[in-house]
């Protein structure tokens, strides 16, 4: 059974070896997350508005404003899904692929766009993951955590096992993750002491060491548990 200090240790050998590029990295994919939350939680502009009413506050002029948002609100929104679908996704892919290269051996930058050379099995297998965790979330918050770790190994897959389907990949990580996703929370907790740090630093300590550091944490348990089964 893996540990989880030194799935950390290792981790932290391979960010220290690629100080920047992993700091890069981890930047790319922070955006990418931070995107997303964004397109998910514009709803709340609705709720605003409504207050607004509530207040009787009423006019053409509001609707028209309201309309006006609303719209580019939506307009934005499927404007990223898409974007988000066909290119971004793969970008993603090709940052764990950096992550989990960095961890065995030297890696540049090139790796970010690797994704692209099968595109259309990498940009589906991405999506159908994003479908079922939306699902999951849909329907409770907590087994949406949990299928989150179910899938966490997905991008990694995609590349090490190019004669898997997108399907068979998702199915692939479900398994790897078997019994491991308890111990990969509480990695992911272990690294709370350094979140608080980036939390009073306005994000310094993070940009700069805690989010590096976690994500190459877990590319390094991805060797271990291919190491393990």
């Amino acid at each position: 059974m893996w540990s989880i200090s030194e799935v950390k240790k290792t981790g932290l050998a391979a960010f220290k070896k690629s100080y920047w590029g992993c700091v890069l990295v981890s930047l790319i994919l922070g955006l990418l997350a931070a995107g997303s939350s964004l397109t998910g939680s514009s709803g709340n502009m609705n709720n605003a508005f409504n207050g607004l009413e509530q207040m009787g506050i009423s006019s053409p002029e509001l609707t028209a404003l309201k309309t006006f948002l609303l719209s580019t609100i939506l307009i934005f929104t499927i404007c990223w899904v898409l974007l988000r679908i066909f290119l971004l996704n793969l970008i993603e892919v090709g940052c764990h692929a950096y992550l989990k290269d960095n961890i065995t051996g030297e890696v540049t930058l090139k790796k970010l766009g690797v994704a692209f050379a099968d595109y259309k099995r990498n940009a589906l297998a991405i999506l159908l993951r994003d479908v079922f965790l939306a699902l999951w979330i849909c329907l409770l918050i907590i087994p949406g955590i949990i299928k989150s770790y179910s899938y966490m190994m997905v991008p990694y897959i995609l590349l090490d096992e190019p004669e898997l389907s997108g399907k068979e990949v998702i199915t692939r990580s479900r398994e790897m993750m078997n019994g491991h996703k308890w111990r990969a929370f509480l990695m992911d907790l272990s690294f709370i002491g350094w979140m608080f740090l980036s939390f009073i630093t306005c994000g310094l300590v993070g940009f700069f060491f805690e989010k590096p550091y976690r994500m190459s944490a877990k590319a390094a348990l991805y060797h271990e548990l291919k190491k393990e089964g």
